[in-house]
């Protein structure tokens, strides 16, 4: 492949850093999860925004979590279809291989792909209607949020962006129950789902409670 080419120099630097420093420190522990294997208790999946640093919010070490990140932290409907399914593939190999404990949806604020639906759907970005956008078919997924979103009339863009993405997180946890390894094992009390929303600039969390069908401060 003629055009890789090498690492930047500062991330060679932060690699060096890394080693000589968290890794030394630590080299029997990262062996053994070499030696061992991973044994994760819970998966998250989170958006792809650099800005949202799952295992800093959690203190999460390395062997801690099954970790997934797209645009906007969602997930499709099962559709066992022979296409590429990134994100189904990984929920079908945490919850029946690794046999995570706890799936996890981490939404967030300010999020990019969920405004870039909500401008899809409201006709103000027309090039996501493309058939050719990855992002546009991708964000299909979040379509049915936005009706609801759009029913409640929202005055502004602001308060409907929030409203979306929270609605991302459990339009996500609604599909994750299409899957029927999903639903058996949380009917056999084996996985539990949760939805979670974080603002990034607050640094505060928000964990979806289903008996009043809110969010509310963890």
């Amino acid at each position: 492949m003629k055009h890789a080419k090498p690492l930047p120099g500062y991330l060679v630097q932060r690699y060096e850093g890394w080693r000589a420093t968290t890794y030394s420190e630590n080299q029997a522990w990262y062996r053994r999860l070499a030696n061992e294997g991973q044994r994760p208790r819970a998966m998250v999946i989170s958006c792809c925004d650099s800005r949202v640093h799952v295992t800093s919010i959690f203190g999460a070490d390395q062997g801690e979590f099954f970790i997934h990140r797209n645009v906007a932290n969602l997930v499709p409907p099962y559709e066992p279809d022979g296409d590429h399914h990134g994100t189904s593939a990984t929920v079908e190999y945490a919850v029946t291989a690794l046999k995570v404990s706890h799936l996890i949806i981490l939404g967030h604020s300010s999020c990019g792909g969920v405004q870039g639906c909500l401008h899809m759907c409201n006709g103000t970005a027309p090039e996501l209607e493309e058939t050719t956008s990855f992002v546009g078919r991708w964000m299909d997924i979040l379509r049915p949020g936005y009706a609801q979103v759009d029913a409640m009339n929202l005055p502004t863009e602001t308060e409907q962006l929030r409203a979306l993405e929270k609605k991302a997180v459990l339009v996500s946890l609604e599909n994750l129950m299409t899957f029927p390894f999903v639903a058996k094992a949380v009917e056999e009390g084996e996985l539990s789902l949760h939805g979670l929303w974080t603002d990034i600039g607050e640094g505060s969390l928000e964990y979806y409670a289903p008996e009043d069908d809110s969010f509310k401060p963890v």
